[in-house]
């Protein structure tokens, strides 16, 4: 796994050991870095559910200004930290060593972001539970774009009545990345 673009680019990253964090493959990464060329630069991001920190990551790395990483697993966190001293950005990054609800109820009123990631384990509806508390939450701008990955099987039917619009959907063999803002 590695920094596939930018100031950063071809460094190698650590991963996880095991089976709890599922690595997102280089052809899958560039897709999404592609849909979101333009909203990075200069973006304030939010990587939820980070496992080794390679989105937030990638995204300094192609030019944003800030990133939050969140990981709740002492063992994922550990490695987001080597990664972010590995690549450099300490001065442009905060890792917070918690759980996704918690840390964006922790943000509210010290950030306002632009780009919000999250890549929670799938079929256990984290990332509805996260959309809940982030339709009423002070961190998102008007035009904030919220990427979810998820298994193909996912369903985002709740997210008109929570004021969100699916604004593109990407579709891999086993999985989606799911562009999502405010109605």
């Amino acid at each position: 796994m590695r920094i596939i673009a930018g100031t950063a680019r071809s460094l190698p990253l650590k991963t996880i050991e095991g089976k709890d964090t599922r690595p997102t493959t280089d052809k899958t990464k560039e897709t999404l870095f592609n849909v979101m060329q333009f909203d990075v630069p200069g973006a304030y991001f939010l990587d939820l559910f980070a496992g080794s920190g390679q989105i937030g990551l990638e995204a300094l790395s192609r030019g944003a200004a800030y990133a939050v990483f969140v990981e709740n697993s002492r063992k994922a966190a550990s490695c987001i930290e080597d990664n972010i001293h590995f690549t450099k950005f300490d001065k442009v990054s905060r890792l917070m060593m918690t759980d996704a609800v918690t840390a964006v109820r922790t943000l509210e009123g010290k950030y306002k972001f632009d780009i919000v990631f999250m890549d929670p384990p799938y079929n256990k509806e984290l990332e509805k539970e996260v959309l809940i508390t982030l339709s009423d939450s002070d961190i998102l701008k008007d035009d904030t774009l919220i990427v979810v990955e998820a298994s193909n099987d996912t369903d985002f039917d709740y997210l008109t009545e929570l004021g969100y619009e699916i604004v593109k959907e990407k579709i891999y063999k086993t999985n989606k990345h799911v562009f999502i803002k405010r109605a």
